[in-house]
């Protein structure tokens, strides 16, 4: 054997082997989140589920005048009252000193609406400042809080991104494998908005009327403990912990509106639910606009709520109370809503897509089919070329080679594998097999192979004409791994990834073997 197949000195032999070693663990060892034989994750294709498409319901003013850091809140209470919605429909963000964006969620508002709402309170806007549509940061905002609800909601491996179409418009697409469109809708079909609103009765010119103020939202919970069913009297619950300050607000809230007072048991709560106006001294739990419980105060939280005898309120070193439902499942969602956070606003869904696991498992076969199909074409054109086991078989083997190390990245990403991966591998097949053809053609197609310096020089030739091409098509590619353009990006990233793989490593370490064998005449 020559000296020269010592791997100490064949060094991308020996990354190689390393890189196979490392993707073969990667695949293969449990990692304790899988059942199958390997580590792979797969997507709706190869594992069935929902895809959801949908916009987000809103409208932006951009870069109008006349908000400044102190009266931000001012207009954001303003226009809510102006177009009779809450002051949760209306976001207010300072963008410069002199310029602000303000977003408006509601469909029913119309451009002039919103146009007269915002010079109502002082804005300097025109109807050119005004677009469909929601921010950046909203985006941004609400794929976050669809993810945590996926994740939080016991459907695994679901995904959230945003896509561009043609015409411009974004989208927001969420993909949850073994789900069907109920479960998904579900967890993700509405903004999730919580208030706890104080309603109580006050005195206005003489007359009594019913007030309801809004006094806890989800950023004002410091803990949220598991939803608790029913028991010994008690409805299904969450127990949660305010913060310091909406614990100092609450407390003061309660003491002021009489609920420490007369307020104690003075919940109607059938009126409440009937949407009535004299409902007595109710808690409300609202989500989304909908009362879901109302609450009387009972006799020992009013106790702890009123000053003690140091001036201050028990309930201000505790913070805890529970939220009561009429349901478990209402309290579960409570729950989920309270951790994951509210959507600022809500989703038009414009597509649904179903694939049933049985139509995605009988996918898995036909790819790995396709793919061995791919490499055996590949494997019998290679040898009626050369006629030469020892140039193709390191070839062929070269081939697998990547495509084993491209599996490991998979499951090391954690990427989910669809039919468009799938396509990328083949593509990875195809162009590694015709760069290794141009190194064999190179190395062998100008005459006998004496020392090692003139195949190095031939090699070297062979290899900058890879290099060219490999650059060209990741710069080809890599518009379509960035912009989310659904499926082409998983073909992208896993034609880049392959490429680069082959550059940097397999393709160096073919010539190594290559070499090898040849001087070994």
């Amino acid at each position: 054997m020559s000296p020269d197949l010592d791997l100490r000195e064949n060094w991308r032999i020996t990354l190689l082997v390393l890189l196979l070693v490392t993707s073969g663990v990667l695949l293969f060892v449990p990692s304790g989140e899988t059942e199958g034989p390997t580590n792979l994750q797969y997507g709706l294709e190869l594992d069935g589920g929902t895809r959801l498409r949908a916009e987000l319901v809103g409208m932006t003013a951009e870069g109008v005048g006349g908000v400044t850091a102190d009266n931000v809140g001012d207009v954001e209470q303003g226009v809510a009252a102006e177009l009779g919605l809450d002051q949760i429909d209306v976001t207010v963000r300072r963008t410069t000193q002199s310029t602000a964006t303000v977003e408006v969620f509601d469909e029913n508002v119309t451009q002039s609406e919103f146009v007269a709402a915002l010079q109502a309170v002082g804005v300097d806007a025109s109807g050119e400042d005004i677009r469909s549509g929601v921010t950046e940061q909203t985006r941004e905002t609400a794929t976050g809080v669809l993810e945590r609800r996926i994740n939080q909601g016991g459907l695994t491996g679901g995904t959230v991104s945003t896509v561009t179409s043609g015409g411009g418009d974004v989208f927001v697409v969420a993909e949850v494998p073994g789900a069907n469109r109920s479960e998904v809708l579900q967890l993700i079909g509405e903004p999730g908005r919580i208030q706890i609103v104080a309603a109580y009765p006050t005195e206005v010119d003489n007359e009594t009327v019913t007030r309801r103020t809004p006094l806890l939202t989800q950023g004002d919970f410091a803990g949220i403990r598991p939803a608790q069913q029913a028991s010994q009297g008690n409805p299904p619950r969450v127990p949660v912990t305010l913060t310091e300050p909406a614990a100092a607000n609450f407390t003061n809230a309660m003491q002021n509106f009489g609920f420490t007072g007369p307020g104690v048991n003075a919940c109607d709560q059938e009126a409440a639910y009937n949407g009535s106006e004299d409902v007595g001294y109710c808690l409300l739990t609202v989500v989304d606009g909908d009362v879901t419980y109302a609450a009387d105060m009972s006799a020992g939280l009013a106790g702890d709520l009123r000053p003690g005898p140091d001036g201050e309120a028990a309930f201000l070193q505790t913070r805890g109370f529970s939220m009561n439902t009429r349901t478990f499942s209402e309290a579960q969602n409570l729950k989920l809503n309270l951790e994951s956070g509210a959507l600022p606003t809500e989703l038009d869904i414009q597509s649904q897509l179903f694939l049933a696991p049985s139509l995605a498992q009988a996918f898995k076969p036909l790819a790995l089919l396709t793919g061995l199909a791919a490499w055996l074409t590949v494997t019998g054109v290679i040898f009626y070329r050369y006629r030469e086991p020892r140039v193709a078989i390191p070839m062929l083997g070269t081939a697998i080679a990547e495509v084993f190390i491209l599996l490991g990245f998979a499951a090391a990403v954690g990427l989910a594998l669809d039919l468009s991966h799938i396509a990328g591998f083949i593509a990875v097949i195809g162009t590694g097999v015709d760069d290794l053809v141009i190194i064999a053609d190179e190395v062998l197609q100008r005459g006998e192979i004496k020392t090692g310096r003139v195949f190095q020089n031939r090699f070297r030739k062979a290899f900058w004409v890879i290099g060219a091409a490999a650059a060209t098509t990741i710069i080809a590619m890599s518009p379509l791994a960035v912009l989310s353009l659904g499926d082409l990006q998983g073909f992208a990233i896993v034609t880049i990834v392959g490429v680069l793989i082959g550059v940097l490593i397999t393709r160096p370490a073919y010539g190594n073997i290559l070499r090898n064998l040849l001087l070994e005449e």
